[in-house]
């Protein structure tokens, strides 16, 4: 999110991350609500979208199968307003002067029926909410005179009125996405106690509030999604990372409360991921940068269910992917994105984003962008010409986007696409003297894909580096079938097709099946060679874990890098088609076309074809070798 001037909070950043330390508060536990009734009233065009949403590719699909492109705004407030220093009460000591008082802006001053009607003339069909883990907790009522324009939300807690705006969004047709933006209710996004998901509390206390605020919602039926934290990035003395395993690591973070909303709250959600947003200290000569999603390109997330990930990023033309964004303190001498040609930002936002939806890899997603903007008021040519080439490029690809932010109040935040003042008269981007009106009309007004979409084949990457990657719900239903191993496990509907040599990296996929494991079968744990047929030795000198006839490997584990057992599945058709060997011992044995991309990238790879399913993981024990997998035992499907 942007603050005025443009480079203070990330001078801020800079200036804490070399002067000072970070802070926060530590929220209570949140108290469940009694089961919740759900809306029923449709959007002017009932038959427009139909929840739940998922995804097919790079698409996100409504429960037809239709596309659904995110045309969204974020409306702040709920995530906090107030900037760190001076009196809490004071107005001036609040973003661009507005004291939100930890709900939504601008329900002082224009009623929830108003507003609804507003976001439809703007075009967007969705909604980004932000929170903060402070406001779950809040018992205080809102004073009265926040919430003067909606007189019956008098009275209620910042959650309470939280609620109210969800169920009027969904009551008028909106898609809303709910956001964890801070833990505290503190302005983002500086070194102000928000930088990780964890500053100031435990993983464990923002996964449980996200499984409280997943399951509060689960009766809204437009409630499609949960952006699990926004703009990671550095605090005073350590950068988050993607990948380590330790208390930084935000993919692992990510992936866990993922999986948790997903199996303890409500699995009809999108969970969307955004990318890194800072590491490093801005000071030229030092490392530092943007890495948003580059991280996924050799790590991606897989998720209990393989329709559901959305991969998310934040591009200002303050910023760069190198730049903070600051002024003053902090300022290094990166190009921000203002500072690049078309070509030279088409290719950054390539590279830093817009690679993910590439079809056929283990990380193909959905990418959307789910903050950009810029205020009414800019004089700076270079900005306004980086408005307009980033909302034609949007428009170019067919991007899902969401402004920021939605509502601000006259006078104070001229940013916000509608503007209020005290009597509730609007301004902002509908009006003909609003400069981005064009922009936003060309992106909201451009073509794009409609309809149907077909399904498209799914890869996903199992990684068992620092721990388990058990992504079936029914293999997790049966307990841990290998106590003390990593365990990985493909999603329900995918089998494995391939392993890495070494670090223990798997390749699922649902290619040339539409589910291929029985509805009735079990599994089966194989830890020695019973199943392998006499006169069969596919791997001879090999210790090879070979699945029963007519079951197919779903799943593996590891000890270190030694093969600990197979995980097989039964399979719902015949399984019997003719075998051979893909050794990847001394070198990648892949398919010609590489389909799922590079999931071990570095090691040894074997997989196998479209056509084939892997029945069987050859390993060797003898004295100097290397004991991961040497070996699969691939079949024809049919």
């Amino acid at each position: 999110m942007p603050i005025a001037p443009a480079g203070l909070r990330l001078a801020c950043t800079a200036a804490g991350l070399l002067l000072v330390a970070a802070t926060a508060t530590t929220a209570g536990a949140a108290q469940p609500l009694p089961a919740r009734t759900a809306h029923t009233a449709e959007a002017s065009d009932p038959g427009a979208w139909s929840a739940p949403l998922s995804t097919r590719g790079r698409y996100i699909v409504d429960s037809r199968g239709d596309r659904f492109r995110l045309r969204a705004a974020n409306w702040d407030g709920a995530q906090g307003s107030w900037t760190g220093s001076g009196s809490v009460a004071d107005p001036a000591n609040h973003h661009a002067g507005q004291d939100s008082h930890g709900i939504p802006l601008g329900l002082d001053r224009v009623a929830l029926p108003q507003l609804m009607s507003d976001f439809h003339e703007l075009g967007i069909n969705t909604v980004r909410l932000p929170f903060s883990n402070e406001m779950i907790h809040s018992t205080t009522p809102v004073p009265d005179a926040a919430v003067a324009a909606n007189p019956r939300l008098r009275g209620r807690t910042p959650l309470q009125v939280y609620d109210a705006v969800v169920e009027a969004l969904d009551g008028s047709g909106f898609a809303v996405i709910l956001n964890n933006h801070t833990n505290t209710s503190r302005w983002c996004c500086g070194v102000d106690g928000n930088e990780r998901w964890n500053s100031g509390q435990s993983t464990q206390a923002w996964a449980d509030d996200w499984v409280y605020m997943a399951r509060r919602y689960a009766g809204v039926p437009r409630v499609v999604g949960a952006d699990l934290y926004n703009e990671v990035r550095r605090d005073v003395l350590d950068d988050p990372n993607w990948g380590m395993g330790d208390a930084h690591d935000w993919y692992a973070a990510a992936q866990a409360a993922g999986d948790r909303i997903l199996t303890e709250a409500d699995p009809r959600l999108l969970i969307v991921v955004e990318g890194i947003n800072w590491t490093g200290v801005p000071v030229d000569g030092l490392p530092h940068g943007r890495p948003v999603l580059t991280p996924a390109r050799t790590l991606s997330h897989t998720l209990v269910d393989a329709h559901k990930l959305v991969y998310s990023a934040h591009f200002y033309g303050y910023t760069g992917p190198h730049h903070s964004g600051a002024t003053g303190i902090g300022e290094t001498h990166d190009a921000r994105y203002q500072d690049l040609t078309r070509d030279q930002l088409s290719a950054a936002l390539a590279d830093e984003a817009f690679f993910v939806e590439e079809s056929g890899r283990h990380y193909t997603a959905p990418v959307w962008i789910s903050e950009f903007g810029i205020g009414s008021g800019e004089t700076n040519q270079a900005a306004r010409t980086w408005f307009t080439a980033i909302t034609d490029y949007f428009a170019d690809h067919d991007t899902d986007y969401a402004y920021w932010p939605l509502v601000g109040h006259a006078g104070h935040d001229d940013w916000a696409l509608l503007r209020y003042d005290g009597a509730g008269h609007r301004s902002g981007v509908l009006d003909a003297d609003d400069w981005r009106g064009a922009a936003w009309r060309h992106l909201g007004q451009a073509a794009g894909r409609t309809g149907p979409v077909a399904p498209v084949p799914v890869w996903r990457m199992l990684a068992v580096d620092h721990g388990d990657a058990v992504e079936s719900v029914r293999v997790r239903a049966t307990g841990d079938w290998d106590p003390g191993a990593y365990k990985a496990a493909c999603p329900d509907g995918l089998r494995l097709i391939g392993l890495s040599h070494t670090r223990g990296r798997g390749l699922c996929t649902d290619n040339g099946t539409d589910g291929l494991r029985s509805s009735t079968g079990g599994q089966t744990v194989v830890t020695d060679e019973r199943h392998v047929p006499a006169g069969d030795d596919w791997a001879s000198g090999y210790t090879k874990l070979q699945c029963p006839a007519g079951a197919f490997l779903a799943g593996y584990s590891v000890r270190g890098e030694r093969v600990s057992a197979a995980l097989c599945v039964s399979g719902r058709d015949p399984l019997a088609g003719a075998g051979r060997t893909v050794w990847f011992d001394r070198s990648d044995n892949r398919p010609a076309d590489a389909a799922g991309g590079d999931f071990a990238q570095g090691d040894y790879k074997g997989q196998c074809a479209a056509d084939e399913y892997a029945a069987g993981i050859a390993f060797t024990t003898r004295f100097g070798s290397r004991p991961g997998p040497d070996a699969l035992l691939c079949r024809r499907l049919s």
